[in-house]
């Protein structure tokens, strides 16, 4: 199949075994009971393989629903499965599977969630420092926290636990594109202004800035900014871009190269049920900035 003809979510590349593995979040199961992810392999990102079920949820395992956001890493011949995971009577948490292949199957590894316990956690992205240590940085949802925090907590090395206390890195309410969920009231019944983060990637440009792209809501709907790390240290000094990096109607993206070295942003679009699909756009480095073209 072509990549206009694969319906999901938050979409996730993994480069592995000079393929391309996609992963993401069902469009049809994002509000409702879900069963499992897909993975789809391709060779050149415009001709796929699949879907591939990589996970399904059999009788026993304790979460149902809010199936999102699933990022694949490879590390020491293992593959994580980074994500999203909810219950009726659990509160959203991330969670870390584990696989042979890039295709699965995949079990739960971590000793329970990477996020806090009693808090509402989404969207889990690794971010790798260069003294080794591994951080998961993720979205404490507006559910808690109205004015959208981006958190990040440090994992053990075979990620299984936070080994730190969760640190907020920053927050959707002081970004100056960012607006308040126009429908906070209708859908979640939640009073006053509502600010939300997610999808974080982080990426440490060929000058060494640091930044984390990520998405909120804007004056056009839902997009994608920027914020910088003031001094290039994941847990440092934060501080948001004007500019937005795309500017409505689709979001949740990702950061990679692909084996020709070019650097790409890989979001979904449009932001609408059923007729989201993964978008690639290649990305310039300017003056400490990324701009897409």
């Amino acid at each position: 199949m072509r990549t206009e003809e694969i319906n999901i979510r938050d979409p996730y590349i993994l480069c592995s075994n000079q393929k391309y593995y996609l992963y993401g979040t069902r469009s049809a199961t994002t509000w409702g009971l879900a069963e499992g992810f897909d993975c789809y392999e391709s060779s050149d990102l415009e001709h796929w393989e699949g879907p591939f079920e990589i996970f399904h949820k059999q009788e026993e395992f304790p979460f149902d629903r809010a199936y999102w956001a699933p990022e694949c890493y490879e590390l020491e011949g293992k593959y994580y499965l980074i994500t999203t995971l909810g219950s009726e009577s659990r509160k959203k948490s991330v969670y870390a599977l584990v696989s042979d292949s890039p295709k699965g199957l995949f079990v739960l590894h971590s000793d329970g969630a990477l996020t806090p316990d009693g808090w509402c956690s989404i969207d889990g992205s690794l971010h790798f420092e260069p003294n080794g240590r591994v951080y998961l940085v993720f979205s404490h949802s507006f559910e808690d926290v109205p004015k959208g925090d981006m958190v990040a907590v440090e994992l053990s090395k075979d990620l299984k636990r936070a080994t730190s206390e969760p640190k907020v890195l920053f927050n959707a309410v002081s970004a100056p594109w960012a607006k308040p969920v126009p429908f906070a009231k209708a859908e979640f019944n939640l009073e006053g202004d509502v600010y939300f983060t997610d999808g974080p990637c982080s990426h440490r440009l060929t000058d060494g800035t640091l930044m984390i792209v990520w998405s909120s809501w804007s004056e056009q709907g839902y997009a994608v900014g920027m914020t910088v790390s003031e001094d290039g240290l994941i847990d440092g000094t934060w501080s948001h871009l004007k500019e937005k990096l795309y500017p409505g109607n689709a979001g949740h993206g990702m950061i990679f190269r692909t084996y020709d070295g070019t650097l790409k942003y890989l979001m979904h679009y449009p932001n609408d049920l059923y007729h989201e699909r993964p978008c690639f756009f290649d990305l310039i480095e300017e003056k400490g900035r990324l701009r897409l073209i």
